[in-house]
């Protein structure tokens, strides 16, 4: 696609260096308010920050020629920021509690996601050949999902992860991707028979009795992950995956009521019985409870997260204290993880949150315009599950920590620290970016027919 003299390739090209520019003002702020000056290490971490997203570009301008201009420079964008969040943080935890910092290792992911995205737009020829493989996809699917019940031990109440010596890595980022593979595919197979309409019950079709069994396996799934791993985010994202997806393929309302109820009532069931889920619905209805007396508190409230996220969004007010200003450090262990967006909300303020915010709404938008752009019904499903599956954890994330909903543990997409985390999301959007490239390839000019043209006859 062409805008005027520019390609979208070249569009994509001056959004990137824009927003490459802008976490390199960011860093360069965040590192002089807070009394450090401008090194050679802090450029040289600037030029990383600069090389990488160019990289992509050249595997994107090379391999995908027509894809959304905005998805590559948006994704930069947001992990450029999440960077920047993390070298301020680096700076208030050496500062009062002596940790080590988390800028480096960050960046170090940020590369290997970058390579990762590379692979998959030059190794991808066609999105529809994932369609071939739905099965193999949900068995890895579920193995990586279950994978963390076995280990013993957990991290933070919740078992998400995985431990191979030194290392560890969360395989629920990685299902978020390979289930909507499988769902994608399963779907477009079986959108016919699951569009059916069945009895009609109070202004709503009920679906028929046999097509029951998914979303029954499915909502039994997310059960068993929310029990035995006690992770109420991939739970809540793993079955919304699924039921917005299947309403997207049948289009039938029915679906959303059932799987919402159903989900409602497992959640209900297990948030009562669990001690970790239960404490994090404690935690969420009396956040300030947290600092009365020990014998007044509710049972299983022992958090002051969620009481100093509401702090800090509070003291950001509109226009925030200014990157280095405030003290994010309070929130404690999990500011680099689950409680980044209150850095954010206290040193950009208001503004700040809400650009953030629409910053993963334009992404998801390019997702969801190239689900409806796209002509084949396997890419329709996965570019619309991809788009969805990144709506649903950042709704859950930032649910969790503005008190709108139990907090879930899950990280922010591209801004919080994890390696895993950020591997997965750019797999996602090297995934979006082959779709939009098929979506967005201009159709092929009929060829032109000689002999007929031969024939025709000339008036004088």
């Amino acid at each position: 696609m062409h805008y005027g003299r520019f390609t979208s390739r070249d569009v994509e090209l001056v959004l990137l260096l824009g927003a490459v520019l802008i976490c390199g003002y960011g860093y360069a702020e965040t590192t002089l308010s807070t009394g450090g000056s401008l090194s050679a290490a802090l450029l040289g971490r600037v030029a990383v920050l600069g090389i990488l997203p160019l990289l992509c570009h050249g595997a994107v301008r090379r391999f995908a020629r027509h894809a959304d201009p905005l998805i590559l420079p948006v994704a930069t964008l947001l992990s450029g920021l999440g960077i920047v969040l993390i070298h301020r943080l680096d700076i208030a935890y050496k500062a009062r509690y002596g940790a080590a910092a988390a800028t480096s290792g960050q960046l170090m992911w940020c590369a290997i996601a970058a390579v990762g995205l590379s692979a998959v737009v030059i190794a991808l020829k066609d999105h529809r050949r994932l369609q071939r493989y739905p099965y193999l996809a949900i068995t890895l699917g579920l193995v990586l999902l279950m994978a963390p019940a076995f280990y013993p031990g957990d991290v933070y109440g919740a078992k998400r992860w995985i431990f191979i010596g030194p290392l560890s890595f969360q395989p629920g980022e990685f299902v978020k991707i390979v289930i909507v593979v499988f769902f994608a595919g399963y779907l477009t197979m079986r959108r016919d028979a699951l569009a059916l309409a069945g009895r009609r019950f109070m202004g709503l079709y009920l679906p028929r009795g046999r097509q029951l069994g998914p979303i029954a396996a499915v909502w039994i799934l997310s059960l068993l992950v929310l029990i035995f791993e006690r992770d109420l985010g991939t739970s809540l994202i793993f079955f919304g995956i699924f039921v917005i997806m299947l309403y997207i393929a049948s289009e039938r309302t029915s679906w959303v009521v059932f799987g919402v109820a159903m989900f409602a009532v497992g959640a209900f069931v297990v948030g009562s019985f669990e001690p970790h889920v239960h404490g994090r619905v404690v935690a969420w209805l009396h956040p300030m409870d947290i600092y009365l007396p020990p014998a007044q508190r509710p049972a299983g409230l022992v958090s002051d997260q969620a009481a100093q996220a509401l702090f800090s969004f509070g003291s950001g007010g509109i226009l925030g204290s200014g990157l280095g200003q405030g003290h994010p450090e309070l929130i404690g262990f999990a500011g680099r993880s689950d409680f980044i967006l209150t850095t954010v909300g206290e040193e950009l303020g208001l503004v700040g949150v809400t650009l953030v915010l629409l910053l993963y709404a334009v992404l998801a938008e390019r997702g969801l315009r190239t689900a409806i752009t796209v002509t084949d019904p396997f890419g329709k499903l996965l570019a619309a599950g991809l788009a969805t599956s990144l709506v649903l954890q950042v709704f859950v994330v930032t649910g969790g920590v503005t008190g709108l909903i139990p907090l879930t543990g899950k990280a922010l997409p591209f801004l919080a620290q994890g390696g895993s985390a950020m591997v997965a999301n750019w797999l996602l959007v090297a995934l979006l970016i082959k779709v939009s490239d098929t979506a967005r390839r201009p159709a092929p000019q009929p060829a032109t027919d000689l002999s007929a043209a031969e024939t025709q006859i000339v008036r004088p």
